[in-house]
């Protein structure tokens, strides 16, 4: 079953990592309450090509597309199954 992400949703994620701070006990708290919605963590420098669906105070929001069973960003809600935390960490030079 594929689950369709809503801008609600997409609102009330960020602002529970907002709350509660990106981490990975933040991302498994997030698979509880959204257990069909496929969420993954990592660093913003690692996502490129794609713009975020949302934006928080240190961290973005990108959409997943898992259809084709294999992984990829998309910047279409219409086909987004999961989403991308991406922390971004302000290193002071």
């Amino acid at each position: 079953m594929i689950t369709r992400i809503t801008r609600h949703q997409l609102v009330n994620i960020a602002r529970f990592v907002e709350a509660q701070g990106l981490d990975e006990r933040t991302v498994t708290r997030l698979r509880m309450i959204y257990p069909g919605m496929h969420f993954t963590y990592c660093l913003d420098d690692d996502v490129t090509a794609v713009e975020p669906v949302q934006e928080g105070s240190n961290f973005n929001i990108y959409l997943v597309d898992a259809r084709a069973h294999c992984l990829r960003l998309t910047e279409d809600p219409q086909v987004a199954t999961g989403l991308v935390l991406a922390e971004i960490i302000n290193e002071s030079v």
